[in-house]
């Protein structure tokens, strides 16, 4: 056993017991603090560290079964081993101080010989704590540096899903403020013509109209449209018309052509023909316009409503998850990395059970191995989500067709760390952290299957599982 020095705090009543225990330690190359009764030592021991705590039992208005309670309960205290050394050669006084938590209990006259053994044990017991604590500390460092730079993905993945719906709606109210203008000079000027009820009875038919092609604009183009456009301007020029290049592009979205337009100058005197054709083309501009809004705001909603579904926003750290619907909104949130050359498949089984699970966490792995699976790729291949369940299990398999993972490192891609993308592209935490949600918090089985043109993550998990 490799002798190790440690700060130990003596705390005995009697002062020729506290000089004796100091002189020995201290020949051994420890650091020794003394304390004289109960209460002097958890007032040292809140304001400084220690390693070891050698207790007498028997001391005056505080006991060492009362400060050996104190130390244990107090969660800034309570892994600090001690050690109990005491006049009491009692079974039933041994038994009770195991069983609150000393380390050890060693009688007087204690043998010196046992006591720098059981003072080395416990100082190594200590530090195998201190190292498991830094240990899970860095794990937690580590799995917050890994959620902030997924969290840093998605977060520039979202802002330009983002910025095309909103550009989209502030372009459109824009157009919008412009076209109720020319509607109501166009409702203005065809009040001024004394119009009859049957002509009326026309410009409803044609709201209607205009409301449908609205919402299904005809599919031209560019070269059919540029000529539809061009025959309508002649048509409307040729009768004194204003602006018609303006008027020209809504009047072949209404998929009006010269007969369309000479029929409906038929049911109109040629002073009311301009005004028509301005409100036509204005009201098919508002329905348009009013199209484009509802779609763009749909979008942002689309985008938000999946954003809050994964991060589970204001729900229970476990609940019960639909598995396709992370799935789903995982690819929402990629969008903008799938969208360009990714063609995604979805074989979804039926009627998949919810599952018990960190809903949130889960999300996190399908991001982590999508977007690995899309970097595999380059942004071009086939992505394939599969579920299935097999007896008390819901199985998940991603499956892209990238270049594959070589069998000498596929054993390694769960370690922490490891990682073959260039140094600052990746930080080898993502396969490992999404190995510890599955395994370790979810109860579950993740494995890869990988060749040429070929890898498929398997991810097996419990439909309910105990914390």
């Amino acid at each position: 056993m490799t002798n190790q020095h440690g700060h130990i705090l003596v705390v005995d009543d009697n002062r020729m017991n506290r000089i004796k225990l100091s002189a020995g330690l201290e020949q051994q190359g420890h650091c020794v603090t003394l304390a004289e009764h109960g209460k002097q030592a958890l007032e040292m021991m809140r304001a400084q560290s220690f390693d070891v705590v050698l207790l007498d039992i028997m001391m005056p208005e505080m006991d060492g079964y009362q400060v050996l309670e104190q130390i244990k309960n107090d969660s800034t205290l309570r892994d600090i081993p001690v050690i109990v050394i005491s006049a009491l050669d009692e079974s039933n006084s041994i038994v009770r101080c195991i069983e609150m938590g000393a380390e050890d209990y060693l009688t007087k006259p204690f043998d010196p010989v046992l006591l720098k053994a059981r003072l080395s044990a416990s100082l190594e017991k200590k530090k195998l704590r201190d190292l498991e604590r830094a240990y899970l500390q860095q794990e937690v460092m580590l799995r917050q540096s890994e959620k902030l730079a997924t969290l840093g993905k998605l977060s520039a993945g979202m802002a330009h899903e983002l910025n095309n719906p909103i550009a989209a709606v502030q372009r459109g109210a824009g157009h919008f403020r412009a076209a109720i203008t020319q509607a109501q000079q166009a409702l203005l000027k065809l009040g001024e013509s004394s119009l009859t009820k049957a002509q009326i009875d026309i410009l409803l038919a044609y709201d209607q109209l205009a409301q449908k092609r609205a919402a299904e604009p005809t599919d031209l183009d560019s070269l059919m449209r540029c000529e539809c456009e061009d025959e309508i301007k002649i048509w409307m020029e040729a009768r004194g018309i204003e602006n018609a290049w303006e008027f020209a592009p809504a009047l072949v979205n209404l998929g009006y052509d010269n007969n369309a337009l000479a029929a409906l100058a038929e049911n109109f005197t040629s002073a009311q023909i301009p005004a028509v054709i301005a409100w036509l083309s204005s009201t098919y501009l508002i329905y348009s316009l009013l199209e484009e809004l509802g779609q763009g705001s749909g979008r942002m909603a689309e985008i938000i409503r999946a954003l809050k579904a994964y991060t589970y926003m204001d729900q229970a750290p476990v609940q019960s998850v639909d598995v396709h619907e992370g799935l789903d909104n995982t690819l929402v949130m990629l969008r903008n990395k799938l969208k360009v050359g990714i063609d995604v498949h979805r074989q979804y089984a039926e009627n998949l059970p919810r599952i018990q699970a960190y809903g949130s966490e889960l999300n996190q792995v399908w991001t982590n191995i999508i977007d690995n699976a899309v970097e595999a790729m380059q942004g071009r291949g086939e992505l394939t989500l599969r579920t299935r369940q097999e007896e008390q299990w819901v199985v998940v398999e991603i499956e892209d067709n990238g270049p594959g993972i070589s069998e000498a490192i596929q054993a390694k891609i769960f370690d922490p760390f490891f990682t073959t993308k260039a140094p600052g592209k990746g930080t080898g935490l993502g396969l490992n952290i999404s190995h510890n949600i599955i395994v370790q918090k979810h109860k579950g089985k993740i494995a890869v299957r990988s060749q040429p043109g070929k890898t498929c993550f398997e991810i097996r998990l419990p439909i309910s599982f105990e914390k």
